[in-house]
C-alpha cells in the first residue's frame, strides 16, 4: 500500500467528521523500537575537522544502533584501516568508537589522515562523515633581533607581531613585562592581524617592554615576541595631517567569506589629529540587528552573514584637515547547506516511497547517491528504485528493498553527507506513550497529549474522551502527524481521561492518558516604581495567588540576574527589603513566582536619589575690574535634575572663612558673569541643587584681588541727636570692608543749623561711626552730611539729613486746667498746651498725676499713692477712670519732652459725687423663737457715699414650696440688729437685704430661716387616739408604701431617660418675689423660685445651733437630694404633689445628681 504525506497539522471540521488520521507516511519523528529488524542508524561521531592535543590519546566517537546490532569498520586515507595490526588502537566493544593510545608510545602526527567508520547488518550500511585528524600546534617565535624605535612626536607607528602559524591560530594581545594589558583607543588599536598601530605617537608612548603574545587555547600555552623599545622625541611643534590608511592598502580591496560566519572588516588610519572612522554600505543599509562595531569603530562585524550581505562597503577616515576613504568589494560564497535532508523510510510490502535530498550553495553543490557505503551507480540493482537527480523513487517494495542509502551535496568550499534508510515491515500499531500518563496543564493553555506509535502499514488514529465517549468530533480540537491531541485553549471541563486508538490493517492498540487543569499563578499585588533616595530603606511587595495543589518558588531577581550577596537585602515571604540603599542598587527588580506548571513575574524599577555631588573644575575667565566669569563642570546629578547652582563669594582680604552669597543660576547653565567690587580678594565656591536638596560646596577657585576704587556709596541711618542740651551727637552706620573699595577708608563728617545762614562746618574722622559737636544751642535743627573717602577718592556726594541739637528739660507748665466729673468713677481733665519753644525738644505728650487726697466721708487725711495716666502727643484732654465714689481727689499736669518733665501745674481738687453702696458685709439670724427671728449684720464695706437706710424683704414659705405675701421693712441707717415678731411658727422665711444711699439701693443679700415648733400642740396631738395602731391603718399605709415605691422607681426610670417634671418646668418659669408677687385674682401662694441668688432652701431640722446663716452657705436645702421625686401627702395620707429640684452650682443643663431618690427623702418633705 502506498503511503501518503500528512500535513504537519490537521484540525478537524466543523462537519463533525469523526478525528481520525490517516498518516501514510512517516517523517524523521517516527521511531522504529529498536526490538524491530532495520538497518543501522550513525547517532554519534566525531567533527570533520578533528584538531587533538597531542599530549592525550586519540579518541575518534563511531556509534550506531540498529537490530540485529551492527558491526563496525574503519577506512583510514581511502583505505581498509586493519585495527588489529596496530596495538596503539583499540575499538570500544558494542561500539565503533577507536581509541588510540599515544601517550605511552608513539607521536599523534603519525595518526593524521582522513578516517571514516562503517556501521553494517543484514539490513544495510551506515558511513560517518570523513573525520580528518589533526594534531594542534603552538610553535615558538623565530629569534630575532629587534632594533629600538626612535621616532618624534605625532608620527605615526606600526609594532609588527607575525605570530607563529599555529593549529588552530593563535589569539594574540599585547602586553607589557608586568603582563598588564597596554591601553588601547582610538589613537593606539590591535589589529585583526594582531600587529599593534598607532595613529600617532605621543611622548607617554616611550616604553621598552612592548611585548606580543601568541595564546593557543587548544594546548593552554602562551608564547611571546621579543621586547620592542619605543622613545619617542618630543618636538617642539608637529605639524597636523590628513589621514592616511595604515590597512588596508590602496583605495580598494577584495573580501570573501563564507555563508553563516561573521564578516570582519578592518580600517586603520593615521593622522593629526587622530582620525575617526565611519562606515556606509554602497547601494544599501548595515543590517541593523547583526552589525556590530569593534576596536573603537576600526572593525565592522556581521554576524550570520548570508549572500545578501554581498556588496562594497566603504570605511571612511576623516579629522580637522580631511578625509580619505577606502572601499572593500565582500563576496559571500557557502558550503552546501540543506534544503531538505533525506528522512528514514518505514514501508509495508507494496508500498510506495521517495526519499529526497536537495542542497544549495555557491556554488551550486552536486548531488551523489550511495546505497550501503558504495556509489549507486555501482550498487547491487533493484527493480523497485529509480534515481531522479536529487530523488530516488521506491515502487512496490519488497522486504529486499531494505538498505541504507547516502546522499552526498559537494561544492570546493565542503560537503554534506546524510544517511537515510528505507526498512520494509508489516507490523500490527502499538502505541509507545506509557499507560495511564497524567498530564497537568495551566487552564487556558494548550494540552499536549502525547500518543506515540508505530505500525507498518502506518495505522490511523482516532481520540475519545471518557469510557464511553465517542470519537472526538468538536473542532476545538488539532490531531499532530505524530499522534499527538492537542487542545488549544484547555478549561476546567477538559479535565479527565482521554483514549487514543491506533489501527491498521493487521490490528488495533490503544491507551489511556489523564489530563487534569490548575488554576494558573497569579501575582496579584506587583512591586511598584520606587523613587528612594540613597541610605534610605525601600520594600517592594509581591503576593502571588496560586493554585492550592501547586507550590510556588518566589524568586527575586535584579536586572535579570541574582541579587548582590548583601546583608542588605533581604526577602520574606511577600517582600524584598533592601536598606541602606546605594547608587548601585538601582535598577529593576522582577518578581518570579514559579509552580512545576508555570511561572510568572512582575518588575518594577527602583531609582537612587541623592542631593548632586559638589561641581569641579572652577575656572575663572575674562578677568576685568568690575567682573569675571566663572566656569565649572556640574557633578553628578544622582537622578535627579538639577534645578539651580549657587554661586558663593569669600572676601580673604577683609573677612576670610566667611562665605556670602553671590548669585544663582538655572541648572542648565555652567558658565555665570559675576559683578565685583574693587579691592576685594575674591574666591568663589559653587553648590549644586535639585529637588531633594542642596550638594556640598565645590572646592574653592583661585584667588582673584581687584583693583582699588574711590567708595560706590555712603554710610547708612545718619542721625543727629544731641546727648547734653549744649551738644550734636552725629552717628552712621559705618562701610564694611568689602564696601570700603580701597584702603585708608575715612569719613568727612558736615553740620550747619537748618534756619541759620552759617557754612557747613567739617571734619575729617578716622573709620568710626560717631562724631560729637560741642557747645550748640539746646535743641536747634542741623543738617547733618556723612561722605565715605578713602586713598582712592570721595564717594558720591551725599544727602542731608535733619537733626536736632540735645533736648533740655521743659520751663513751662500747662495752663488752664479744668475737671469735668462725668459720674461717681470718672473724670474729664482739660488743659491748655505750653508754647512750644518752652518744650526744648522733642513733645511726648502730657502726664497727669491725681491721688485720692481723703475720704470725704471720714475726713481722715493721711497719704495716698499717686497714679500716673500718660496722654501723647499734642492731646490737651484726657479721661480718668476708676475712681471711687464720694471722694476727694488732686491732680496735676506737666509737659514730657525726651529729656523728661516739665514743672507741675497748680493742684486741681476735685470731689466724686455718692454711689450705690456694695452688700452688707454679713447677714446673721440669730434667737429664734415660736414667732420671731433676730437679725444682726455689719454695715457695707464700701458705703460709696452716706447710708439713708437699709431695706429688709421678707416671704414665708410653705410645705410645697410656695412663697408667701412678701413683706417689705425700712430700718435705719444707724441700727445692726432687728427682731421681727409675731411669725407663723414652724415656719421658713426667706430675706432680702440691702443698704441705700442718696445715690439708689446697693446689691441686696439673701438668707433663710425658720421659726420653732409649737411643743405644747404637740403633747396634746399624742395624747389623743393613736390611729397608728390600728390594724386598717397599717395596711393601708403598707399600700400606699407600696404605691409610693412603684412611683418612685417609675420616676427614676423617667429621670434616668432625661425626663423633665412639670413642677421642676414651673421653678422654671419663676423669677424674682419682687418680679414674681402674689396673685391678684384669688390670693394664693405664687410658686417660689429663687432667681436672685440661686441659693436652695434650707431644711430647719440642719440650721446650725446659733441660727446664723451665712451668705454663702448652701448645703442640705430641699433640692440637695438631686432630681428626685419627692411624694407630698395630707393628713388623710393621700399624695398631693411632687417636686423637682436642681443644686444651685450645677450647670443649667445636663450633670444632674447621680444620688438616687429614696423613701426618706419623700418622708422628709412630710408637713
Amino acid at each position: 500500500m502506498q503511503l501518503k504525506i500528512m500535513p504537519k497539522k490537521k484540525r478537524l471540521s466543523a462537519g463533525r467528521a469523526p478525528l481520525m488520521l490517516f498518516l501514510c507516511q512517516m517523517i524523521s519523528a517516527l521511531e522504529v523500537p529498536l526490538d524491530l529488524v532495520q538497518p543501522p542508524t550513525i547517532t554519534q561521531q566525531s567533527p570533520k575537522d578533528y584538531i587533538i592535543d597531542p599530549r592525550e590519546n586519540i579518541v575518534i566517537q563511531c556509534e550506531a544502533k540498529g537490530k540485529p546490532p551492527p558491526s563496525f569498520s574503519w577506512t583510514r586515507n581511502g583505505t581498509h584501516f586493519d585495527i588489529d595490526k596496530d596495538p596503539l588502537v583499540t575499538m570500544k566493544p558494542g561500539s565503533g568508537t577507536l581509541t588510540i593510545n599515544i601517550m605511552s608510545e608513539g607521536k599523534a602526527e603519525t595518526y593524521e589522515g582522513v578516517y571514516q567508520c562503517t556501521a553494517r547488518n543484514e539490513r544495510g550500511a551506515a558511513i560517518s562523515n570523513n573525520i580528518v585528524i589533526r594534531p594542534s600546534r603552538s610553535p615558538l617565535w623565530t629569534k630575532e633581533k629587534l632594533e629600538p624605535i626612535i621616532l618624534r612626536n605625532g608620527q605615526s607607528l606600526v609594532l609588527p607581531c607575525r605570530p607563529p602559524i599555529g593549529l588552530p591560530p593563535p589569539i594574540i594581545f599585547w602586553m607589557d613585562n608586568s603582563f598588564q594589558r597596554l591601553p588601547q583607543s582610538e589613537r593606539v588599536s590591535q589589529g585583526l592581524n594582531g600587529d599593534l598601530y598607532f595613529s600617532n605617537v605621543l611622548p607617554e608612548d616611550t616604553r621598552e617592554d612592548y611585548i606580543c603574545y601568541a595564546r593557543f587555547n587548544h594546548t593552554q600555552t602562551i608564547q611571546q615576541k621579543q621586547p620592542i623599545s619605543v622613545k619617542v622625541i618630543s618636538a617642539k611643534s608637529h605639524r597636523q595631517r590628513p589621514p592616511t590608511f595604515l590597512t588596508p592598502d590602496g583605495n580598494t580591496s577584495r573580501k570573501e567569506e563564507l555563508r553563516g560566519n561573521v564578516l570582519s572588516l578592518e580600517c586603520i588610519a593615521e593622522g593629526l589629529p587622530t582620525p575617526i572612522i565611519y562606515w556606509i554600505k554602497e547601494d544599501g543599509t548595515l543590517p541593523i540587528n547583526r552589525t556590530f562595531y569593534r576596536n573603537f569603530k576600526k572593525t565592522l562585524q556581521i554576524i550570520q552573514v548570508t549572500e545578501a550581505d554581498s556588496g562594497n562597503y566603504q570605511c571612511i577616515a576623516k579629522n580637522a584637515l580631511g578625509a580619505i576613504h577606502h572601499t572593500i568589494s565582500v563576496t559571500v560564497k557557502a558550503a552546501p547547506y540543506w534544503i531538505i535532508a533525506p528522512q528514514n523510510l518505514v514501508l509495508s510490502p507494496e508500498e510506495d516511497g521517495t526519499l529526497i535530498c536537495r542542497a544549495n550553495g555557491n556554488p551550486k553543490p552536486r548531488i551523489s547517491w550511495l546505497s550501503n557505503g558504495v556509489p549507486i551507480e555501482i550498487a547491487p540493482d533493484d527493480p523497485s528504485r529509480k534515481i531522479d537527480g536529487d530523488t530516488i523513487i521506491f515502487s512496490k517494495v519488497q522486504e529486499r528493498s531494505s538498505a541504507v542509502y547516502q546522499c552526498n551535496a559537494s561544492n570546493e568550499y565542503g560537503y554534506l553527507l546524510a544517511n537515510a534508510f528505507v526498512n520494509v515491515l508489516a507490523e500490527p500499531p502499538r502505541i509507545l506513550t506509557s499507560a495511564n500518563t497524567l498530564y497537568q496543564v495551566i487552564a487556558n493553555r494548550a494540552a499536549l497529549l502525547d500518543c506515540a506509535f508505530f505500525g507498518s502499514p502506518l495505522p490511523t488514529i482516532e481520540w475519545f474522551k471518557g469510557a464511553k465517549g465517542s470519537a472526538l468530533r468538536e473542532d476545538i480540537y488539532v490531531l499532530h502527524e505524530n499522534g499527538t491531541l492537542e487542545i488549544p485553549v484547555a478549561q476546567k471541563d477538559s479535565t479527565g481521561t482521554y483514549t487514543c486508538v491506533a489501527r491498521n490493517k493487521l490490528g488495533m492498540a490503544k491507551n489511556d492518558v489523564h489530563l487534569e487543569i490548575k488554576d494558573p499563578t497569579r501575582i496579584i499585588k506587583q512591586p511598584e516604581y520606587a523613587v528612594v533616595q540613597r541610605g534610605s530603606t525601600v520594600s517592594f511587595e509581591c503576593k502571588v495567588k496560586h493554585d492550592h495543589t501547586l507550590i510556588p518558588t518566589v524568586t527575586w531577581l535584579k536586572d535579570h540576574g541574582e541579587l548582590p550577596n548583601d546583608g542588605r537585602f533581604t526577602v520574606d515571604k511577600d517582600h524584598l527589603v533592601v536598606a541602606d540603599v546605594n547608587d548601585d542598587d538601582g535598577g529593576t527588580y522582577t518578581c518570579v513566582a514559579n509552580t512545576t506548571l508555570d511561572n510568572v513575574s512582575a518588575s518594577a524599577v527602583l531609582s537612587v536619589v541623592d542631593v548632586p555631588n559638589p561641581p569641579f573644575d572652577l575656572e575663572l575667565t575674562d578677568q576685568l575690574d568690575r567682573s569675571v566669569q566663572l566656569s565649572w563642570t556640574p557633578g553628578d546629578d544622582n537622578n535627579s535634575p538639577i534645578t539651580k547652582f549657587i554661586i558663593e563669594y569669600e572676601d580673604a582680604m577683609h573677612e576670610p572663612g566667611l562665605w556670602h552669597h553671590q548669585t544663582e543660576v538655572p541648572g542648565t547653565q555652567t558658565t555665570a558673569q559675576l559683578k565685583l567690587s574693587p579691592y576685594v580678594n575674591y574666591s568663589f565656591r559653587v553648590m549644586a541643587e535639585n529637588n531633594l536638596g542642596r550638594s556640598l560646596p565645590s572646592e574653592a577657585s583661585e584667588q582673584y584681588l581687584t583693583k582699588a576704587a574711590e567708595p560706590d556709596k555712603n554710610p547708612t541711618a545718619v542721625e543727629g541727636l544731641g546727648s547734653e542740651p549744649d551738644n550734636l551727637v552725629i552717628t552712621w552706620k559705618p562701610l564694611n570692608g568689602f564696601e570700603s573699595n580701597g584702603p585708608g577708608l575715612q569719613y568727612k563728617v558736615s553740620w550747619r543749623q537748618k534756619d541759620g545762614d552759617d557754612e557747613w562746618t567739617s571734619v575729617v574722622v578716622a573709620n568710626v561711626s560717631k562724631y560729637i559737636v560741642s557747645g550748640t544751642p539746646t535743641f536747634v535743627p542741623y543738617l547733618i552730611k556723612v561722605q565715605a573717602l578713602n586713598d582712592a577718592g570721595f564717594a558720591p556726594e551725599p544727602a542731608a539729613v535733619m537733626g536736632h541739637s540735645g533736648e533740655d528739660l521743659p520751663m513751662v507748665a500747662p495752663g488752664n486746667v479744668r475737671v469735668n466729673v462725668v459720674n461717681s468713677t470718672l473724670a474729664e481733665v482739660h488743659w491748655d498746651p505750653v508754647p512750644l519753644k518752652s518744650i526744648r525738644g522733642h513733645l511726648q505728650g502730657y502726664r497727669i498725676y491725681y491721688w485720692k487726697a481723703q475720704s470725704s466721708l471720714t475726713r481722715n487725711r493721711r497719704h495716698i499713692e499717686k497714679k500716673i495716666l500718660t496722654f501723647q502727643g499734642s492731646k490737651t484732654h484726657g479721661m480718668l477712670p476708676g475712681l471711687e465714689p464720694f471722694s476727694h481727689y488732686t491732680l496735676n499736669v506737666r509737659v514730657v519732652n525726651g529729656k523728661g518733665e516739665g514743672p507741675a501745674s497748680p493742684d486741681k481738687v476735685f470731689n466724686t459725687p455718692e454711689g450705690v453702696p456694695s452688700a452688707p458685709s454679713s447677714l446673721k439670724i440669730v434667737n429664734p423663737t415660736l414667732d420671731s427671728l433676730t437679725l444682726e449684720w455689719e454695715p457695707p464695706s464700701h458705703p460709696n457715699g452716706i447710708l439713708t437706710e437699709y431695706t429688709l424683704k421678707y416671704q414665708p414659705i410653705n410645705s410645697t414650696h410656695e412663697l408667701g405675701p412678701l413683706v417689705d421693712l425700712k430700718i435705719p441707717a444707724n441700727k445692726t440688729r432687728w427682731t421681727l415678731k409675731n411669725l407663723n411658727f414652724s415656719t421658713r422665711y426667706k430675706f432680702y437685704f440691702y443698704a441705700r444711699t442718696a445715690a439708689g439701693s446697693g446689691i441686696q443679700i439673701t438668707e433663710e430661716a425658720i421659726t420653732t415648733v409649737d411643743e405644747g400642740k404637740l403633747a396634746m396631738a399624742s395624747r389623743q387616739v393613736d390611729i397608728a395602731t390600728q390594724g386598717w391603718f397599717i395596711g393601708l399605709m403598707c399600700a400606699v408604701a407600696l404605691l409610693i415605691l412603684i412611683l418612685l422607681i417609675v420616676c427614676f426610670i423617667r429621670r434616668n431617660k432625661g425626663g423633665k417634671y412639670p413642677v421642676k418646668e414651673k421653678e422654671d418659669a419663676h423669677a424674682d418675689p419682687e418680679i414674681q408677687p402674689m396673685k391678684e385674682d384669688d390670693g394664693t401662694f405664687g410658686e417660689y423660685s429663687d432667681a436672685e441668688d440661686h441659693k436652695p432652701l434650707k431644711k430647719g431640722s440642719r440650721t446650725p445651733s446659733d441660727r446664723t446663716v451665712k451668705k454663702e452657705d448652701s448645703d442640705d436645702s430641699l433640692v440637695d437630694y438631686g432630681e428626685g421625686v419627692n411624694g407630698q401627702f395630707n393628713e388623710d395620707g393621700s399624695f398631693i404633689g411632687q417636686y423637682s429640684g436642681k443644686k444651685e452650682k450645677e450647670p443649667a443643663e445636663g450633670n444632674e445628681s447621680s444620688e438616687a431618690p429614696s423613701p426618706v427623702n419623700a418622708m422628709n418633705s412630710f408637713v
